[in-house]
């Protein structure tokens, strides 16, 4: 019984005793005679082992690849553009880079250690292709991309974002390809870059490679020498020694293209848009108005315009937000040709000049939050008012009014505790159109304008507090405005003419010397103002365009700039509005307007 048992336990275990004899029996056999394991997936256009892949003539970037694939080469590609997350599907992809040998020929910094010695060199060569584009986002996904190589192609231009998401990339090679440019903060994204290779290009040195000689200023990565291909005073020369100096990158025309009008253009081909006017209509202010004084008070923009033909004196403030001049307040003024505001004193105060009815002077009240008239002007003096200045002297707060009358005086105003009273009377019965408050070698002096002899020049005595005759500017009648401006160390005058030419004249330590003539019949207005570092000049007319020039610092002069079509102007107030650069211009005849000054950095 116990026999039978024996043989049937060993019937039962034979199949697996059998088994366990062929396990071992295998293990004993030479290598060659092992089946091989399954070959992992690969495109027909490449070769792959577990972690690579080599392709050739690829159509598109190949899809089925091994999921451990840590190297990808393409050579030879039959497409020109790499899209948006074209790797995506490759995440653990760490090396784009072409092989040694080939890196070497090409000079291409950092090149990964040999496959040979290392099997993280592994990688994705993009080399002697036909690429031309590469978008945004190309290789989103990639987050492990150490090395990517894309070389010998004919890339024309990268996006912004072509390299967004890399962030463990280290060496980047753009060599020899057909790159012009760079867009802007192109490899900010790439934060432990250590090394760059942009050889081979065409790059041209203008206002759009700025922003690369700034980063090469400030970068720790290593970048070979790269030369700039154009334009003809760069030629040759190592980027890195650029001077951000040599950029002169601010220019006009942010507003839309200019096309000129059918009836101007020529037989012929079309010809590409004009760029836009520096000056853009910014806000049409529905009335006329002579003059316009922009001030600050209580830490908002204000503008106070004389507009006879409302009997009244308007006030405008900015609205920071909707970026306009709105309605503010008014103060009745039955003819004024000027409303000068003061703020000396934590006080705001509003001269009013009428040519009829006399002159007044208006206080802000901020108990009642209006204008309230304080004080007359003698109308004995003052008779036919023509311009305001303001000043301070030592501390002490002046106006000056200049009078056009037979009868009347240009006459000057002290502010002391109880308003402003009569300090002194400049220059009676000559008929003066304009003044104009000067500091010169750090002397106070008024220059009037006037229509019976030339401009005079006054000269403020320390010792008597007045101002006392020095001399006069040149041999110029009728002239109607005098406004100065400053060039680095130069002061000049901008004479304006009503008949004949107005001129531009320079201070040369005792005199004026001219510089300068425009024509300009049917001026009264001759206004130079400065945005930024441009100095302009505004030169209006009562019967043809008004001329903007823009002053050339080498030359010494103005050119012509821009026309702006202004009927009657009597005055041309640049206002700073926060980010905004306006120019008022207030009409006799028709709607005042606003400008905007428009300024565009190519290399931003």
């Amino acid at each position: 019984m116990e026999l039978r048992r024996g043989r049937g336990m060993l019937r039962d275990q034979l199949p697996a005793l059998l088994l366990l004899l062929l396990a071992e029996a295998w293990l004993w056999l030479p290598a060659e005679g092992r089946r091989p394991p399954r070959p992992p997936p690969c495109p027909p256009t490449c070769s792959c082992t577990r972690d690579t892949a080599f392709c050739v003539d690829s159509k598109a970037v190949p899809k089925n690849l091994p999921p451990e694939v840590i190297s990808l080469t393409m050579v030879n590609a039959a497409f020109t553009e790499i899209r948006e997350a074209a790797f995506a599907h490759i995440p653990s992809l760490q090396f784009l880079y072409v092989p040694c040998s080939h890196s070497r020929a090409s000079g291409c910094p950092g090149c990964p250690p040999s496959a040979d010695t290392s099997p993280l060199s592994l990688g994705s060569l993009l080399n002697s292709n036909k690429f031309t584009l590469i978008g945004d986002n190309a290789f989103a996904g990639l987050s492990h991309l150490q090395y990517l190589f894309i070389e010998n192609n004919d890339i024309q231009a990268l996006s912004k974002g072509t390299f967004r998401g890399l962030k463990s990339l280290t060496h980047l090679s753009l060599a020899n390809n057909n790159l012009q440019t760079l867009p802007r903060d192109l490899f900010k994204p790439l934060d432990i870059l250590s090394d760059l290779d942009l050889r081979g290009n065409t790059l041209a040195c203008d206002c759009k490679i700025k922003w690369l000689v700034e980063w090469l200023e400030s970068t720790n990565t290593t970048v070979p020498a790269v030369f700039c291909s154009s334009p003809g005073q760069f030629e040759g020369q190592w980027i890195r020694d650029l001077a951000l100096s040599d950029f002169q990158c601010i220019t006009t025309g942010k507003g839309p293209p200019h096309h000129p009008p059918p009836h101007s253009r020529l037989p012929g081909p079309s010809l590409p848009p004009l760029p836009s006017p520096d000056f853009v209509m910014h806000q049409v202010l529905p009335f006329q108005a002579v003059s316009a004084e922009p001030f600050t008070y209580a830490s908002d923009l204000y503008v106070a315009l004389a507009q006879p033909s409302a009997s009244s004196c308007s006030v405008l403030k900015w609205d920071y937000v909707e970026r306009k001049l709105r309605d503010f307040d008014r103060i009745p003024a039955h003819s004024a040709v000027h409303c000068k505001p003061i703020v000396a004193q934590d006080q705001l105060y509003v001269v009013v000049a009428q040519l009829f009815g006399g002159s007044y002077i208006y206080r802000w009240d901020t108990a009642v939050d209006k204008f309230i008239k304080i004080q007359d002007i003698d109308s004995q003096k003052v008779r036919k008012p023509n311009d305001i200045e303001a000043f301070q002297i030592e501390g002490d707060w002046y106006f000056v009014i200049a009078d056009s009358s037979k009868a009347g005086s240009t006459s000057l105003y002290r502010l002391n505790q109880n308003g402003f009273y009569s300090h002194q009377v400049l220059h009676a019965w000559h008929r003066d159109t304009d003044v104009e408050y000067v500091e010169n070698d750090g002397k106070p002096r008024l220059i009037i304008s006037s229509s019976s002899q030339a401009p005079v020049i006054y000269q403020w005595s320390r010792a008597q507090k007045q101002f006392v005759a020095q001399g006069e500017v040149g041999e110029m009648l009728d002239v109607q405005m005098v406004k100065h401006f400053r060039s680095k160390r130069d002061q000049f005058l901008c004479l304006s003419r009503y008949i004949g030419d107005s001129k531009v004249v320079r201070w040369e330590g005792q005199r004026f010397v001219e510089v300068q003539t425009l024509p300009s019949r049917g001026s009264m207005v001759m206004q130079p103002f400065a945005v930024g570092q441009r100095q302009y000049l505004a030169l209006g007319s009562d019967f043809s365009f008004t001329h903007v020039y823009l002053w050339e610092e080498e030359k010494q002069k103005f050119a012509k700039f821009q026309e702006l079509s202004v009927q009657a102007p009597r005055a041309f107030r640049y206002v700073p509005a926060a980010d905004v650069q306006l120019l008022l211009a207030p009409s006799f005849k028709a709607n005042t307007l606003v400008y905007r000054h428009m300024v565009v950095d190519l290399s931003l």
